[in-house]
């Protein structure tokens, strides 16, 4: 399954990892590659995780991680999954 990164994730994440860096750039780059690494292998399994809290369809599945949330959409057709965003929990996504 092919992984697709929408620019609204790649611009999300670029936040968070500059407000993590502020307290260690370690830590930011640590962040950075469990969760790309996580999301790489989402195509694995794409169903395990919870639909999603934010939409109401059900190839829209919320994966956690260290309490943000990764809504991403699985395209069958495509054979394709799309990171769409990520947010911290309880956080509305507009």
């Amino acid at each position: 399954m092919t992984i697709i990164k929408d620019p609204r994730f790649n611009d999300e994440l670029k936040v968070i990892l500059r407000f993590i860096a502020l307290d260690s750039k370690e830590r930011a780059k640590h962040f950075k590659n469990e969760l790309i690494a996580r999301v790489n292998n989402l195509g694995v399994m794409p169903y395990k995780y919870r639909k999603s809290i934010y939409f109401s369809d059900d190839n829209i599945r919320d994966y956690i991680f260290k309490g943000y949330v990764i809504p991403y959409y699985i395209d069958t057709r495509k054979d394709a999954l799309t990171i769409l965003g990520i947010v911290k929990y309880k956080e509305t996504i507009r």
